[in-house]
């Protein structure tokens, strides 16, 4: 198996970044999430309820700097849009502790629950794509682990799905279906919810190893 691809959203519920390599920290990618939207109340708000957020991309600029459409996140014009979204008084937030993840810091997909699934995998949203997986034996990692070289992935569980996988991340148009038949075909969950044991530097194209044995499975090795 091998790092097909690695994903990183470093605005929440926006569009993501294609990269050919990444650091992991305790808290997954470096820089994975760490601005997100609230509303005027202060609540967080996702795609989930205004999916019209997928349209923009956030990434990282050469200096490390968080865009959004290649604009300073914390800019007047980024700010006038996500009102525009979300409302008068909404607006991007700066967080970085462990709690601005919904589940665990990385969720990993696998080219064969992929093409089971049989639409575009971005909808699943994942941090990485492993390649060389066959089916659906994704669904037997749980209690696993992943050596990626230096780096050790443990995996919990499979992630359940929500309504986001609906909606095309190019035209924004939504097929409830396609959510349900995630329900339908696969119990609700495809790609897997995992936690970082040990961090370091990964590729594309690096070497994947399943590991099963004690440790894996226990998601205390996540540090938040």
């Amino acid at each position: 198996m091998k790092v097909a691809e690695i994903w990183r959203y470093p605005v929440k519920t926006l569009a993501g970044e294609k990269l050919q390599r990444a650091a992991l920290g305790p808290l997954g990618i470096v820089a994975d999430r760490v601005v997100h939207v609230e509303n005027a109340g202060g609540r967080v708000i996702t795609s989930r309820s205004h999916p019209r957020f997928l349209g923009h991309k956030g990434s990282l600029g050469p200096d490390g700097e968080i865009l959004v459409d290649g604009r300073p996140w914390d800019g007047a014009e980024v700010a006038a849009e996500v009102e525009d979204v979300a409302g008068p008084g909404a607006r991007l937030v700066r967080y970085e502790g462990a709690e601005r993840f919904d589940v665990l810091p990385l969720l990993v997909a696998t080219d064969g629950a992929i093409a089971a699934f049989g639409h575009d995998y971005r909808r699943l949203r994942p941090n990485l794509v492993i390649s060389g997986v066959e089916g659906l034996s994704e669904g037997e990692w749980p209690g696993s682990c992943l050596r990626i070289g230096e780096v050790l992935i443990g995996v919990q569980d499979l992630r359940l799905r929500c309504i986001m996988t609906s909606y095309d991340p190019d035209t924004l148009v939504q097929d409830r279906e396609i959510t349900r038949g995630i329900y339908r075909r696969f119990d609700g969950k495809l790609a897997l919810n995992c936690f970082v044991i040990e961090g370091g530097e990964i590729a594309v194209g690096d070497e994947v190893l399943l590991l099963r044995g004690r440790g894996c499975a226990d998601a205390s090795a996540f540090s938040g």
